[in-house]
């Protein structure tokens, strides 16, 4: 059986919608609740018997914890709107909590709510219906939403800014295109380019002094999706219109969208120009310093004694006689034993100076003798044990040989002076007795040759020392001219001639004329004369041969005496240097070999010897030839 519209009633209609709708009454300010569907005491957790006839806001007061939403202001205004302009008035997403009954508090609601005007035949408004939507779920879920887009442009506003204020220099780069599409002010300052100059434009028509270097570098970066780490690297760079050398660390980092596509490449990089300077500027330091120790053949060591390692140079394990590095006690192991307790003085004042200082012999393992000085500066770290010592050590053998032959030198020269002396004195002290007492006696003539041969012998050797010192000054002056060498070498031999002792033999090109110091040559000649005659007293043959050798002329003078040998061979022109280093069997100073070295040398020549022991020797010296 059905039912016709006209049998339903409306009453049925507004109690069974679902719909929360509330009738009310427009007797401001109390808007009287006239009546309340199920759904609406559902929606709000009220019953209707407890609102008919009640105020809204007496049913609905505020929540007094709730300060900002001004609810009760909103809902009134609202009701105003629909009443005054007798149209829906509509209020989307307030907030107005609702009261849980039986207590003081509240349960926060969010709602959006329709007024609607009801008017009579007239057209006045009677009442309004009240109609709430509870979109609180909604509302939550949209604000957690926005939260997360707010966060979300936080995040990305933190990136960007921590991106444009990064020290490094940042910038990215489209995969297809290779235009940049935002680079940080850092980057834009290693390339000494403006924002305008860089961005949207092609990286390579921006930085075109790269390009031939990196441009394969990035498009094997896209191609393969694999980074590209520089270290280091030196480019140039047009900055402010000018060339700039600059090293640079960066990397070439490929970025992929969600298909895993390389459509960009974000690089990153920093200007290490002055950190690379820095280095450089203290390796080339360090190499200077090392060049210098080197070049001085000087040792060094750091030794840590609170573990009892030592860490040393080449060459101060060569000093000691080692291939190798050493622990400590062996090197000490070299030291000769009567220095040991010299050393252990110079380390117990070190405490109060800081440094060691002592000099002290080595014995090798072949049993030779070597002299070393050893220097070190010593850190302490407030008590009196070092924690570390770096020093040096110098190799001094060779300059206490030449000290040692310096003091026999002295030694020698007191000698050879003494003696010429004495006997001087003691012939014009015999001589003024005879003057005296006989004055016309045979012997007068004796003794005053006898003074005369000392007084030269003596003027000879103050001629050494006086030749000497002119080299040492750089005052030995030479007077060149152009002469026969062969007739030269038989002028200065007439003494030995006179001797009767000994036959001079001369050989080869006797016209052959040198350009050179006369006087000086002479002496040189005369030198290595006086040397055969002395070091070869048994044999009576000197052979003089002269020759061309290229530009140069080759004298040589060779004996037939008891030779050299030959670890003394390097030394022979050496200052004060003796092959009969006991000063007794020969006399002289040492001299004469060495200045008729540095004679030599000052005219462009070489001079030398060959020797063989009991052969004899050919002592050779080479002089510049007449100029045409």
């Amino acid at each position: 059986m059905s039912t016709s519209t006209s049998e339903i009633g409306y009453q049925d209609i507004f109690k069974c919608s679902p719909a929360a709708i509330l009738i009310i009454d427009i007797d401001a300010p109390y808007y009287t609740i006239l009546d309340a569907n199920d759904a609406y005491c559902n929606a709000t957790n009220t019953q209707r018997c407890d609102m008919i006839g009640t105020s809204v806001f007496g049913s609905f007061p505020a929540n007094p914890t709730d300060e900002v939403s001004h609810n009760i202001e909103m809902t009134h205004f609202s009701f105003q709107q629909a009443i005054q302009t007798k149209q829906s008035h509509t209020m989307y997403n307030y907030r107005y909590d609702i009261p849980i009954r039986g207590t003081n508090e509240f349960e926060e609601r969010y709602w959006t709510t329709t007024n609607t005007p009801i008017l009579d035949a007239d057209g006045q408004v009677r009442y309004f219906i009240h109609s709430p939507a509870n979109v609180t779920e909604l509302y939550k879920l949209n604000q957690k939403e926005q939260a997360g887009i707010d966060a979300l442009k936080n995040q990305r506003q933190q990136l960007y800014s921590s991106f444009m204020q990064a020290p490094l220099g940042i910038c990215i780069i489209s995969g297809g295109d290779l235009v940049v599409q935002m680079a940080n002010d850092s980057y834009l300052e290693l390339v000494g380019k403006s924002r305008a100059e860089l961005e949207q434009q092609g990286i390579w028509d921006a930085v075109p002094e790269a390009a031939e270097a990196y441009a394969p570098v990035l498009n094997k970066v896209i191609e393969t999706g694999e980074a590209f780490f520089a270290k280091e690297h030196e480019v140039t760079m047009i900055r402010k219109g000018r060339p700039e050398r600059i090293f640079m660390d960066f990397v070439y980092e490929p970025i992929s969208d969600v298909a895993g596509v390389n459509n960009a490449v974000m690089v990153i990089a920093i200007d290490v120009t002055d950190k690379v300077v820095a280095r450089r500027r203290i390796e080339e330091a360090e190499e200077r310093a090392r060049l210098a120790i080197d070049a001085a053949e000087i040792g060094t060591f750091d030794f840590d004694p609170a573990n009892d390692n030592i860490v040393t140079s080449d060459r101060f394990n060569a000093i000691f006689g080692f291939d190798g590095p050493r622990s400590r006690d062996e090197f000490r192991e070299r030291m000769h034993k009567d220095d040991l307790a010299l050393r252990q003085a110079a380390h117990a004042r070190a405490p109060e100076t800081g440094k060691i200082f002592y000099e002290t012999r080595l014995i090798w393992p072949d049993e030779s003798l070597h002299w070393i000085r050893v220097q070190a500066d010593v850190y302490f770290n407030g008590t009196d044990k070092p924690y570390r010592m770096l020093g040096t050590v110098l190799d001094i053998t060779e300059f206490k040989r030449l000290q040692q032959q310096k003091d026999d030198f002295i030694s020698v020269a007191s000698h050879e002076l003494k003696t010429p002396m004495t006997s001087v004195k003691a012939s014009m002290q015999l001589l003024e007795r005879l003057v005296k007492t006989q004055p016309s006696s045979d012997k007068i003539p004796l003794f005053l040759d006898k003074a005369n041969t000392n007084l030269t012998k003596m003027q000879h050797l103050v001629d050494a020392l006086l030749n000497v010192s002119k080299i040492a000054a750089g005052q030995l002056a030479l007077h060149k001219t152009d002469f026969v060498a062969a007739e030269m070498v038989n002028e200065c031999c007439d003494h030995v001639r006179l001797m009767g002792t000994h036959e001079l033999i001369l050989s080869g090109d006797t016209q052959l004329q040198v350009h050179a110091d006369k006087e000086r040559i002479d002496q040189v000649v005369v030198n290595l004369v006086n040397n055969a005659v002395k070091y070869a007293p048994d044999s009576n043959k000197i052979l003089f041969h002269i020759a061309q050798t290229g530009n140069m002329a080759k004298i040589s003078v060779q004996d037939f005496g008891r030779g050299i040998p030959p670890e003394k061979l390097p030394h022979l022109f050496e200052r004060y240097y003796r092959v009969d280093a006991s000063g007794v069997q020969f006399s002289g100073l040492g001299l004469g070999l060495y200045i008729s070295a540095e004679i030599i040398e000052r005219h462009g020549g070489k001079i030398g010897v060959d020797s063989v022991v009991g052969e004899g020797s050919t002592f050779w010296f080479t002089l510049p030839l007449k100029s045409n």
